[in-house]
């Protein structure tokens, strides 16, 4: 067996920082469970000469192995341990644009995006796909998107994305930044932005982009799709297919700076009421074998009840480790953990 050490990437949110090495070990495990097939062992936090590293063991990783851990969330580089030296192992990874997709955009309640990226990864890990995580373009759906975080890590994959969100600000500031960003990368895209009219009524709002990381793959057709609409949740449905996407992923409202809004009891702090009411229409959107992750703050809903939220919905929640294991504080207000679900076959 051969030890290898990952050292943590440093992270400007220093709350998130201290929890990244508990966060990468169980994000490990879900590479392991997902595409490695068990194969690692004692994946444990070390500290080598007073900096961080996490520290597992395998015989004989392949190529493409390696690859898939190069998309670890906090995965700075990564080493084998030859005695008391740390050798460099080359970290491929998915990403096909910049990384100032996923950073520039600052604003008040944006998600880590090291968190995202992670959320991301442990939701696909989970799925019946996760095997073809380096080939496959997975369609990714964030049914409350907010100002595109996750969308534009589903981006940086090389995947398909789309969301919805109610808030005419949020979606006129991601519509904004995005566009602006691909024609300042000077990359080949094509937008089409406007209302959405049934029955001469102005339903929703509306923007679709087909972007390419690079000219060739825009001229043969090898393109990537964005598509986000501005309704609410609960409407999803009526502008995306059944069983349309791999994956589901979003961060829910932690009921501080951002409550829950349902039909039936209008904003509340609790998620609780919007997954009784939305994830249902959120599954119907999922197809067979795909995966369903949540993020949610546990100081205003218990995660037994969102797990059986999620069980009404026809999904199947992930309940052993490393699944149970990505609960941390992000402040004082918020407890935050992750559940992920799939769908049947």
């Amino acid at each position: 067996m051969a030890p290898y050490a990952l050292l943590i990437l440093p992270s400007s949110n220093r709350v998130y920082a201290d929890s990244s090495v508990e966060l990468t070990q169980a994000e490990i495990r879900a590479f392991d469970r997902g595409v490695l097939g068990g194969r690692l062992a004692e994946i444990s936090a070390t500290d080598i000469h007073g900096v961080p590293y996490v520290t597992f063991e395998a015989e004989g990783l392949t190529g493409e192995e390696l690859a898939a851990l190069g998309n670890l969330s906090s995965g700075y580089a990564l080493f084998e341990r030859v005695g008391e030296l740390l050798r460099p192992v080359a970290m491929s990874k998915l990403d096909r644009f910049d990384d100032d997709l996923v950073t520039i955009l600052k604003y008040q309640g944006k998600t880590n995006e090291q968190f995202t990226k992670l959320l991301l990864n442990v939701t696909l890990l989970a799925s019946d796909f996760a095997g073809e995580m380096l080939r496959r373009r997975f369609r990714v759906f964030d049914p409350l998107c907010g100002r595109g975080t996750t969308l534009n890590q589903a981006l940086m994959y090389g995947f398909d994305a789309a969301g919805v969100d109610r808030d005419q600000k949020d979606f006129e500031a991601y519509s904004a930044f995005i566009q602006t960003w691909l024609k300042r990368k000077r990359l080949k895209h094509k937008a089409e932005a406007g209302p959405v009219r049934r029955e001469r009524q102005v339903v929703g709002r509306r923007l679709r982009i087909e972007l390419a990381a690079d000219r060739e793959d825009y001229k043969s057709g090898d393109t990537q799709q964005l598509d986000v609409v501005n309704v609410d949740t609960m409407r999803s449905a009526e502008f995306f297919k059944d069983a349309s996407f791999d994956l589901v992923v979003t961060d829910a409202p932690y009921g501080v700076q951002h409550g829950s809004r349902t039909a039936g009891k209008g904003l509340a702090r609790s998620p609780e009421d919007l997954l009784a009411e939305a994830a249902p229409v959120w599954a119907r959107l999922l197809r067979p074998g795909g995966a369903m992750g949540v993020a949610w703050n546990t100081f205003v809903a218990k995660r037994e009840v969102a797990a059986q939220r999620l069980a009404e919905a026809g999904l199947e929640v992930v309940e052993d480790e490393p699944y149970l294991s990505f609960r941390h504080r992000v402040d004082q207000a918020i407890l935050r953990d992750i559940i992920v679900a799939r769908k049947p076959r």
